[in-house]
């Protein structure tokens, strides 16, 4: 139920996406001749997309999330390696019958360099389908599980979970899967953006990880002026999907943790 209410909400919480639904309640309103309303309501929509597309407070809004967990010198030993879903478009990938990295390709790619620097480590995939439909796509674990073989790391060293639709449940169903090898520490690879909100989850669990952030979208000095609409716009809208998860989550009691920072 909660996955299904976010997925709607995600659309309508979208900036890019309600200020262009702005927008068309702007066209209506002026259809109806509702004229006052319309040029308050267009002024706002079209003031507030040149702020998403061309202010460098979307790129502000991110690097926040991503300066959160600066990374830190890694231990020389660890349990093994967590990799989070994201980093795959199972459509396409199904598609097409090829694997596809999206924006977030990053994330394999590093888990690639951790194996090799860790090679008795084992490295855990987690992530589902994470659709409201089951169009018989692969999981994105299988997905990054063929894609990691195929580069070279040994079949015996992955283990996944296919059941996690968001980052919680990532979280609860790796736990899970792990069990009884949930012991020492895990290195823990997602996004930079997303990493506060992974961390929230898996502090719930009883697994101890150590947070390798990966994929970053801006600098580290923080807002900077994004050059492009589009990039400002899928910057921003990035920005706030993770807000809102961080503040959703918390509010449904699946993290105990509104904005986590870093443990010694």
């Amino acid at each position: 139920m909660f996955f299904a209410l976010s997925q709607i909400l995600d659309f309508f919480l979208t900036p890019s996406n309600v200020l262009l639904l702005a927008l068309l309640a702007t066209l209506a309103f002026w259809v109806m001749k509702i004229r006052k309303l319309a040029a308050a309501l267009g002024i706002v929509s079209i003031l507030g997309l040149a702020l998403a597309a061309w202010s460098p407070l979307g790129p502000f809004a991110l690097g926040v999330l991503e300066n959160r967990f600066p990374r830190t010198a890694l231990p020389e030993d660890v349990a093994g390696i967590i990799m989070l879903g994201g980093a795959v478009d199972t459509h396409i990938s199904f598609d097409r019958d090829t694997i596809v990295l999206n924006e977030a390709g990053e994330r394999i790619v590093e888990t690639r360099m951790l194996a090799a620097r860790y090679p008795e480590a084992q490295i855990f995939l987690s992530g589902g389908g994470g659709h409201l439909s089951n169009d018989g796509s692969l999981t994105e674990s299988e997905l990054a599980r063929h894609a990691l073989i195929s580069s070279g790391v040994a079949a015996e060293r992955l283990l996944m979970e296919e059941l996690s639709r968001n980052t919680c449940e990532n979280a609860r169903e790796t736990a899970a899967a792990l069990a009884g090898r949930a012991s020492g520490t895990w290195i823990l690879v997602t996004s930079a953006g997303h990493m506060p909100r992974a961390v929230a989850c898996f502090r719930t669990t009883n697994l101890t990880v150590v947070p390798y952030p990966v994929d970053y979208r801006t600098k580290s000095a923080g807002g900077t002026w994004p050059g492009t609409a589009s990039n400002g716009l899928s910057t921003t809208d990035l920005a706030a999907h993770e807000w809102v998860g961080l503040l959703s989550y918390r509010l449904a009691g699946f993290t105990e943790e509104t904005f986590p920072s870093p443990r010694d």
